[in-house]
């Protein structure tokens, strides 16, 4: 064993979390956990996933899903093309009949890259694979010294090579747990407790004041944004959602007919564009009320400013464009985007 795995291995021992998903061999279970942690805090994804494994216990159960209902289970986790990968590699693997219990075939299901077929594979199989998530290339950057940025081609082989160099091959599961706790909990991002780390003694990052630099990366996340106007539509008992289609965000997710704008407008702006005489036309409008203005909403790559207006037409009128309408009191049914959750929360406040 190195001295790096020695050492954080006597710490997990101390230290380490105890989760659910930890408790087991079984490769379905560690695979949805995986998933699920993919751009998801752990404090987050403990409940998903205990409600995800409850409702789907089992790949059979969750290939035989309505996709609506599996997106469902999912909504509020963002990233939805985990969920839509996670039940199409559930059907591949229902069609086998078994979990693949190699490599390659891990590596080949939908949705699955290197970093999660290796923790599948080390979990649940015990092979020696080194997993390298953002808290190994933190805890190996520091440790070792590495200023190689961790966002290249370049350095992602490196790291590949240390981190499989410095596996525990005899213990990888074990070894593996340790380093990603080790990084989530000791050797965090900002402001870690180095004077309380067992590795202090042996950390050239801190030996050479470069803990705060280190992981390096070069390239910066571009930003855009974008500027949503949500109609909630009400006619009697009824109201119109669509369901988002491929080629942009919340891909199957539902939400209120929507008018995006590349500008922020105020209600006047609004009310005069060509694409709302397309929506409402044909209505006779009764009321029209803005619910919410300009809420912010933050995704990895865009920010997102939303107005929400409530709008009353006669419950025999409809919607110009491919809508479904629905019961009010059914809109609970559908898997929709955190935003969408946010303004139904408010429409059913205003309206109690």
């Amino acid at each position: 064993m190195s001295l790096l795995g020695d050492k954080i291995i006597d710490w997990y021992k101390d230290n380490g979390r105890n989760l659910p998903w930890r408790n087991t061999k079984n490769p379905y279970k560690i695979w949805i956990s995986e998933i699920i942690l993919q751009q998801t805090r752990v404090a987050q994804g403990y409940d998903y996933y205990c409600r995800f494994i409850e409702r789907f216990p089992d790949f059979q159960t969750l290939a035989e899903a309505d996709e609506d209902e599996v997106m469902k289970y999912w909504q509020g986790l963002g990233y939805y093309s985990r969920a839509r990968n996670l039940h199409e590699a559930a059907r591949s693997i229902a069609e086998k009949g078994t979990f693949p219990d190699t490599y390659p075939e891990v590596r080949n299901l939908k949705g699955v890259g290197d970093y999660t077929a290796a923790a599948i594979c080390s979990f649940a199989y015990d092979m020696p694979c080194a997993v390298v998530d953002g808290n190994v290339y933190r805890v190996i950057s520091r440790w070792m010294g590495v200023e190689e940025p961790i966002d290249t081609g370049a350095g992602k082989k490196v790291f590949a090579a240390l981190a499989d160099e410095l596996l525990d091959k005899e213990q990888p599961a074990l070894y593996n747990q340790a380093i990603m706790d080790f990084g989530a909990l000791q050797c965090v991002p900002s402001s870690p407790s180095c004077m309380l780390c067992p590795l202090s003694d042996s950390c050239v990052a801190l030996q050479k004041g470069l803990v705060e630099e280190l992981p390096r990366k070069v390239h910066k996340t571009k930003v855009s944004n974008r500027y949503f106007h949500y109609f909630y539509v009400r006619a009697g008992a009824y109201t119109y959602i669509y369901k988002r289609g491929i080629g942009d965000i919340w891909r199957n997710l539902y939400e209120f007919p929507l008018i995006e704008t590349e500008t922020e407008l105020d209600e006047q702006g609004v009310l005069q564009l060509s694409q709302f005489a397309t929506l409402f036309g044909n209505c006779e409008v009764d009321n029209i009320k803005l619910v919410a203005k300009n809420v912010k909403h933050v995704l990895s790559h865009r920010v997102i400013y939303a107005d929400c207006y409530e709008i009353e037409i006669p419950e025999t009128a409809c919607v110009g464009g491919a809508y479904q309408r629905v019961l009010i009191d059914d809109l609970h049914k559908f898997p929709v985007s955190r935003l969408t959750s946010r303004f139904f929360s408010l429409i059913l406040e205003q309206n109690i």
